[in-house]
């Protein structure tokens, strides 16, 4: 009945009826539309696994099963979901799926991410700036709660299962008063010091910045060279080995790209293996002082020539002071800087000397504190809000970006700018406000990377280390980019001057500065208060409270936690450390087996979780890492609302369906860069129709088939249903080792092959004559119900993980009954399917491989026949095979059902001696049609009172039926 050149359709509705035939075929129905509609239809299964409880139903059944835990990381409650939440958290339901159809008890619970900046920013926006704190509480806390069901909507449209019920939030009051132990815990261990440091400060925020919130940007500054005036012309001719210099005016010459911080130059900086040369100048014979490798390239920006008077190594130049460049403008800058060795001058550009401020640079501030300047006597003139001091000489009161110009217009009065030109490069800014932010020194609250706990164990970066290399990563570039960051990076600012965040709730000494000596103890009985009411109970607690008479001589600390903190600390107040005791440690157990985020989480969610971990527990939080890459266009732009190539998940599920936007992520490699665009979308949408007619084919082939009553045994199939089975089963194995290394897009690929190729261009083409004219009950199609029965059990768990609605909507209907109500109502309860065993599989799969190989040969003659009009269908050939050797006996041991491989009315095999004299004929079939299953036989009419139908459809229909060995 089968035909290559036109499959048969399932039926469809029509207008008007046509007359039944007098000899019908076994064309059974499924309630499985062939359009799924999904955009309309999909909304109806998430109420119904929110009715039925679904998740809780799942739960229940993987109830004693081994763990495995997915740590969520917190999104922002900030705003609607884009394309990139849906990717972050398509993915970790896929894997969640997967794993708990793996055999795995493997809760979800999702989370979010509610202090800090970005919430403040908008009650500043909506109510006004300077509320008092405890407003801006109240009001912070209802705006993220009204941002937390936004965006939980929108999850669970994506078809995500989880406990949405009972999400864990960081403003919890619980997770909120636990964050606050966990920072006593690192403080009783030695891990937190309070000191001047520069952090990254954004003026925009008004507080310092943690190294996962600052990107980099072009910025366009003033390049400039500035002389520093001897002071000290003596000891500079002895370092330059000259028993005094031919003129005292002279300079040692500078190159910087911030103006603004030379009003707080307090020193300079050469490398000791250096060479420096002093030049002479024309045209007044001024003297300079520059690295010899860079005089050339400095003296044509100056515009000048020159000849060295005499070199030095920078070594001897240790200690020598100079003038600072304002001195000669106001009394205010006449200071001397002196000249301090340091490894991290090069001579890559600029003049070989670096200018020292040591409240605006790291290596300033080191270099400066290493050679004995003191934290008071640190010049500190820019405020939070980028402008200088009003105390500051000449420039009090700019905005330090606004001074760049006055500060050039003063040195070149001083005589001491000797080249200005403006210069691009990527300098930092704040990842929110998109503004430049600087290096600041400020008085913070530190977790030190190399400090030596109090236990004398390892130090932090050594932990945090040990950690790294005891992780999984995928992919696994994820471990060198991540040991990199730790490596290097500062000590972590753990301190904000902010106000919606949990407080770092110590009481400090007026006059020293220290913490109170009762600290571990009053910092639980805040906790306490917070557990109570909410982290709004620091800020209304009366200091005589807690501390009665001693109340005088305290104030509270105002910093709050770095908001890092908050998300990197859920190891211990939401899976609940080591000790269990977590806000939903009743689901979740520490560490987790995989932490799932975006690349960027490498400085962010990753790093401060590993950090917090390292120092809470004495290891990572994890057993794994998997990063995925950022969503882009079709043509691999970013997205943006300016360029208009924004794509909302919400328009996806509204208008294609979730199950095509989960079909985009599991198909693409998301390590890394998405492409997304409507073009793509439309790729994704013919593979899902592509499969879900596969999926129709197979239901409605299995709607009149009970396994219990019709099964055939295993080792009864037809030759080509064993080969079915252990297909799929070769097909799950495969599809189940990439769900365990988070391999999406092979799974889909396979999928993909397997429904349009080994089962749409071959079994089921193959099995269509089989299932359409054999006796409804007779053995031959039974078996052939059976391999589908099995095929449809494995590939509808096999893609629930990815196409979650469409599974669900097919096993509604493929596990009817008491199978379905075992289920509990869903095959999420479902773990993969127990193939049976195929003695001979591995035989047949070798076997079939070879028949499919000369099918394809003889698909081609079909077809130049076919071109040729020769022939109308396939089966109206006659096909005839001369091979030679194992061919041969292939061919031959498939007797009369060799025609139905390949799809032809008749199908002959002839041997012949050797590779070189075979051969495929296609001929036209000379006899006449069957009415019934259109294969053209010389017995058609042979029983008069059916005269329109070949002897097997007699027999079929009449008779005890066709035999069948193969196919």
């Amino acid at each position: 009945m089968s035909d290559t050149s036109k499959p048969v359709a399932p039926k469809q509705q029509k207008s008007a009826k046509k007359p039944d035939s007098k000899y019908p075929v076994n064309m059974t129905e499924t309630p499985f539309p062939m359009r799924g509609d999904m955009a309309k239809r999909e909304p109806q299964w998430v109420q119904q696994w929110q009715d039925k409880k679904i998740y809780q139903r799942i739960r229940k059944a993987a109830a004693g099963r081994p763990k495995f835990i997915l740590h969520d990381g917190p999104p922002y409650a900030n705003g609607d979901i884009h394309i990139g939440h849906a990717v972050n958290k398509i993915l970790k339901d896929m894997i969640i799926k997967a794993r708990t159809m793996a055999g795995f008890d493997a809760p979800y619970v999702p989370g979010w991410d509610c202090h800090g900046m970005p919430i403040e920013i908008q009650i500043e926006k909506q109510y006004g700036k300077n509320l008092p704190t405890a407003d801006v509480l109240v009001k912070a806390r209802s705006y993220a709660t009204e941002q937390v069901e936004r965006q939980k909507k929108d999850f669970i449209r994506l078809g995500v299962l989880g406990d949405w019920d009972r999400p864990y939030l960081t403003m919890a009051y619980g997770n909120e008063a636990d964050e606050l132990r966990a920072l006593g815990t690192l403080l009783e261990k030695g891990y937190v010091y309070r000191g001047l440091k520069p952090v990254n400060w954004c003026f925009d925020c008004g507080s310092a910045l943690a190294e996962a919130e600052v990107e980099y940007q072009d910025k366009r500054d003033p390049a400039i060279d500035v002389g520093f005036r001897f002071a000290e012309p003596a000891r500079l001719a002895a370092a330059f080995g000259l028993a005094a210099l031919p003129s005292d005016d002279g300079q040692i010459v500078i190159w910087t790209t911030t103006p603004w911080t030379i009003p707080s130059n307090q020193a300079l900086n050469v490398h000791p293996e250096v060479t420096y040369a002093l030049v002479e100048t024309d045209p007044d014979g001024a003297l300079l002082i520059l690295a010899l490798d860079l005089m050339e390239s400095s003296l044509a920006r100056y515009q000048r020539a020159g000849r060295i008077i005499a070199t030095c190594p920078g070594a001897a130049l240790a200690g020598i002071a100079f003038h600072h460049p304002l001195a000669k403008l106001d009394a205010g800058y006449d200071r001397l800087s002196p000249l301090y060795l340091a490894d991290y001058v090069t001579t890559e550009s600029g003049t070989g000397i670096v200018h020292s401020a040591p409240a605006y640079g790291v290596d300033d501030f080191i270099s400066c504190k290493a050679h004995g300047i003191k934290d008071d006597e640190i010049l500190k003139p820019v405020l939070g809000d980028g402008k200088y001091a009003a105390w500051l000489p000449l420039f009090g009161g700019m905005s330090i970006w606004e001074a760049s110009k006055p500060i050039c217009d003063a040195l070149t009065e001083a005589g001491a700018l000797l080249h200005l030109k403006m210069f691009e490069h990527s300098y930092m800014h704040c990842w929110r406000h998109k503004t430049p932010i600087i290096y600041r020194a400020t008085s913070q609250w530190f977790a030190g990377m190399d400090l030596t706990p109090k236990d004398g164990g390892a130090t932090l970066r050594e932990t945090a280390l040990a950690g790294i290399a005891a992780t999984r990563f995928f992919p696994d570039w994820g471990q060198a980019r991540l040991h990199g960051m730790i490596a290097n990076r500062p000590d972590w600012t753990l301190s904000r001057q902010r106000q919606w965040g949990v407080p770092m709730a110590f009481f400090v000494h007026k006059e020293s500065g220290d913490l109170h000596p009762r600290t571990p103890e009053l910092l639980e009985q805040v906790a306490q208060l917070i557990e109570k009411d909410g982290i709004d109970a620091w800020q209304a607690l009366d200091i005589k409270e807690l501390l009665g008479d001693d109340a005088v001589n305290y104030v509270k600390n105002r910093d709050t936690l770095d908001v890092w903190f908050d998300s990197g600390s859920t190891h211990q107040t939401v899976l609940g450390g080591p000790s269990a005791k977590g806000s939903h440690a009743d689901q979740l157990q520490f560490p987790a087996d995989l932490y799932l985020e975006g690349s960027d989480q490498h400085r962010g969610w990753f790093h401060s979780s590993l950090l917090t971990s390292s120092m809470l527990n004495g290891c990572a939080p994890y057993k794994a890492l998997l990063t995925h890459g950022f969503a882009v266009d079709g043509e691999g732009k970013k997205m943006s609302k300016s360029k208009g190539n924004v794509v909302a998940p919400q328009k996806i599920s509204d208008t294609l369906g979730a199950d095509i936007l989960r079909l985009w992520v599991a198909s693409t490699d998301y390590s890394g860069e998405l492409s997304i665009s409507d073009e793509i979308l439309k790729r994704v949408t013919e593979s899902y129709r592509r499969i879900r007619n596969t999926l129709r084919f197979l239901l409605a082939n299995t709607s009149d088939f009970d396994p219990a009553q019709d099964a055939v045994p295993v080792a009864e199939l037809l030759e080509i249903d064993r080969y079915a089975i252990s297909s799929i089963a070769q097909l799950q194995a495969e599809i189940l080792a990439h769900y365990d290394s988070y391999e999406f897009h092979p799974v889909i690929s396979k999928l993909q092959t397997y429904c349009s190729e080994d089962l749409g261009g071959f079994y089921l083409d193959i099995l269509k004559d089989r299932l359409y004219t054999s006796s409804l009950t007779s053995k031959a199609r039974r078996s052939a119900q059976t391999a589908l029965w099995h095929i449809t059990q494995s590939l509808l768990r096999v893609m629930a993980p990815t196409l979650s609605f469409t599974a669900e909507e097919a096993w509604a209907i493929f596990a009817t009954g008491d199978a379905y109500q075992a289920s509990n109502e869903t095959i999420f309860t479902q773990t993969y399917w127990d193939l049976p065993q195929v003695e001979d599989g591995a035989a047949l799969l070798e076997k079939f491989a070879l028949l499919r190989a000369v099918r394809t040969d003889v698909t081609k003659q079909l077809e130049e026949l076919r071109g040729s009009g020769a022939i109308g269908s396939s089966l109206q050939a006659h096909l005839s095979i001369k091979a030679s050797g194992a061919k041969y006996a292939l061919l031959a041991s498939l007797e009369d059902d060799l025609k139905f491989i390949f799809i032809t009315s008749q199908a002959d095999v002839f041997e012949v001696a050797s590779e070189a004299d075979e051969s495929i004929a296609v001929s036209a079939s000379t006899a006449a049609k069957c009415e019934r299953c259109w294969h053209y036989r010389q017995d058609v009419g042979a029983h008069a009172e059916h005269s329109t139908l070949c002897g097997r459809c007699v027999s079929n229909l009449f008779g005890s039926g066709e035999t069948r060995k193969v196919a």
